[in-house]
């Protein structure tokens, strides 16, 4: 683009930008205490060359480590309270809703059966629901698909569509994998199997994510936030992909591969739906892995909006270390909003493998999963304005009514409905107040 048509770009931007910001925010790029006007103009003037003001650090908004208008069109949408978005999300990921749904489970709310389980949700306060893409889950191992691995293209393309038609945020989460995609396993599509080069794989995550996207735009179901890639903490597309939060690489993979696949999925999502804000999860199996992640995204350019999170307390720690967590990246990187893309709590039983027992606080009782998420909502409204977003994974999991066979070969018992008899916890009303 000439130097010109920046200019002609920034103009507008200038047009529309007025004050309002806080004192203090990111975006402050005069360091007068306030974010308004003048600041875009401060920086407009050093995007064109214009002006002796060389702070990058300050002035790189998105964090891509570089300084041009899209830094511009950053502080704009700060300053206009967020570019059209409303970043607030409260919802959860119901991609097993369907299935549940089939089955007969029997959901009961304050007023008796609910016949609309999306429409109550939004009734709660919830305004977003997440849906998990697979590539082909066919080829998925017999018992993951027993545990849920159901997420073709067509089964997000009619979910996606309910959720939108019902007036509520759709959030997509490709997998990049036939099966689960965790900090335990990425593994490769099996189509995408015999490419033995990086640059040919990062060419199937386009022309994938392209696809993908074009076909959800078509049925209804054009998201409105989109994961590129999930719980990418130790990479994506093992092995080539495979590699440390801190940089080095794992069994032959290296964070440039991980870079050149994240790059071609966020491309697509820009050319496609460039309404979309583009989220990049990981989680926190170890505290600190979140920021070496994104301090290693930021130095590698990838354009991408959101930093998305796991908090799975049994797993990851109590709420006073998550906030210690999000005090540092809210530090570290100002100019990114935080969802927590996934987070859950036992209603009643624990789940496998936890590492942390709260439960002398937090019981695994219906009041104990709904004290927990009511003062995880206060302390981010209290400390951490930076997060927008809390979704509770398999909120809907409920066998109580099922005419079949169990949905799923083993309960999640950080659902929010009590699959012994259907009951729709509090927790569900206390996320709401977010």
């Amino acid at each position: 683009m000439t130097k010109f048509k920046h200019m002609t770009a920034l103009a507008v931007l200038l047009t529309i930008a007025t004050s309002g910001a806080h004192a203090g925010a990111a975006g402050d790029i005069n360091s007068d205490g306030q974010v308004n006007v003048t600041d875009v103009t401060t920086l407009v003037n050093k995007v064109l060359g214009t002006a002796s003001y060389s702070d990058d650090a300050t002035c790189d908004l998105n964090g891509d480590g570089q300084v041009n208008v899209t830094d511009v069109t950053t502080l704009v949408n700060t300053i206009l309270g967020g570019g059209g978005h409303d970043m607030r999300l409260v919802g959860g990921d119901i991609s097993m809703l369907p299935r549940h749904e089939a089955a007969g489970a029997k959901y009961y709310g304050s007023a008796g059966l609910v016949s609309d389980m999306i429409a109550y949700y939004k009734s709660a306060g919830w305004n977003a629901m997440r849906v998990r893409l697979f590539v082909d889950p066919s080829q998925a191992p017999a018992a993951h698909r027993q545990e849920g691995v159901v997420q073709d293209l067509p089964y997000v393309e009619a979910l996606g569509r309910r959720i939108k038609e019902a007036g509520m945020q759709l959030v997509l989460d490709f997998h990049y994998s036939d099966t689960w995609a965790d900090p335990g396993k990425q593994t490769m599509p099996s189509r995408w199997s015999s490419i033995g080069s990086p640059a040919q794989i990062a060419d199937s995550v386009y022309a994938y994510t392209v696809a993908s996207l074009q076909a959800l735009a078509a049925a209804g179901a054009t998201p409105d936030y989109v994961q590129v890639g999930n719980e990418i903490t130790y990479g994506m597309l093992w092995p080539t992909g495979h590699c440390w939060p801190t940089g080095e690489g794992v069994d032959g993979g290296s964070w440039d591969n991980l870079a050149r696949y994240l790059k071609a999925g966020c491309r697509a999502v820009r050319e496609v739906c460039p309404q979309a804000k583009i989220i990049i999860h990981t989680e926190l199996s170890k505290m600190d892995n979140a920021t070496h992640f994104y301090s290693q995204a930021q130095a590698r350019g990838i354009d991408y909006d959101i930093i998305g999170l796991s908090y799975y307390p049994a797993y990851h720690g109590t709420i006073p270390a998550l906030s210690q967590e999000l005090d540092t990246l809210e530090s570290r990187f100002p100019a990114k909003p935080i969802v927590l893309a996934e987070l859950g709590y036992s209603y009643a039983w624990p789940l496998g493998g936890t590492q942390h027992d709260l439960t002398a606080t937090y019981p695994y009782t219906e009041a104990g999963q709904a004290q927990l998420a009511a003062d995880l909502v206060d302390c981010l409204h209290a400390r951490h304005s930076h997060v927008k977003g809390l979704l509770w994974w398999w909120p809907e999991q409920n066998e109580c009514g099922n005419t079949g066979t169990q949905v799923t070969s083993s309960w999640w018992n950080a659902s929010l409905v009590d699959s012994r008899n259907g009951h729709i916890e509090q927790a569900t009303y206390e996320l709401g107040k977010f």
